[in-house]
């Protein structure tokens, strides 16, 4: 089993930068991919960045050009670099990530964006 944890949310203004972090721990194998996604209250979560194994992203439209998905080999964790933050980026962050086991869930960290 492997658990993640993220880290890095909190309050910023319109136009500000976040990076948060999704540390891995437990049975870890090696890496398969990993993905961020939001849920903001009332809507279902969706999907913001993913990567897998080979390097490859992908990104939801609202945010390319924003967002910057990537990892650390050395440390097990994953990034999501957040520049030019709106406030429809404001929601629970949450990641997904497969090491050898399965896909694993973190508990989430909350990102306001607000004046």
């Amino acid at each position: 089993q492997v658990q993640l944890v993220e880290s890095g949310g909190g309050l910023v203004q319109p136009g500000g930068s976040l990076r948060l972090s999704c540390a891995a721990s437990g049975n870890i194998f090696r890496f398969f991919y990993a993905g961020w996604f939001r849920q903001a209250p009332g809507e279902q979560r969706e999907l913001v960045a993913t990567l897998t194994i080979g390097n490859k992203t992908n990104y939801a439209e609202s945010v390319k050009g924003r967002f910057t998905i990537s990892r650390d080999n050395t440390l097990n964790t994953v990034y999501l670099e957040m520049n030019n933050l709106e406030p429809e980026d404001a929601a629970t962050y949450y990641c997904n990530a497969d090491y050898g086991t399965g896909g694993s869930w973190g508990p989430g960290t909350q990102v306001t964006v607000s004046s």
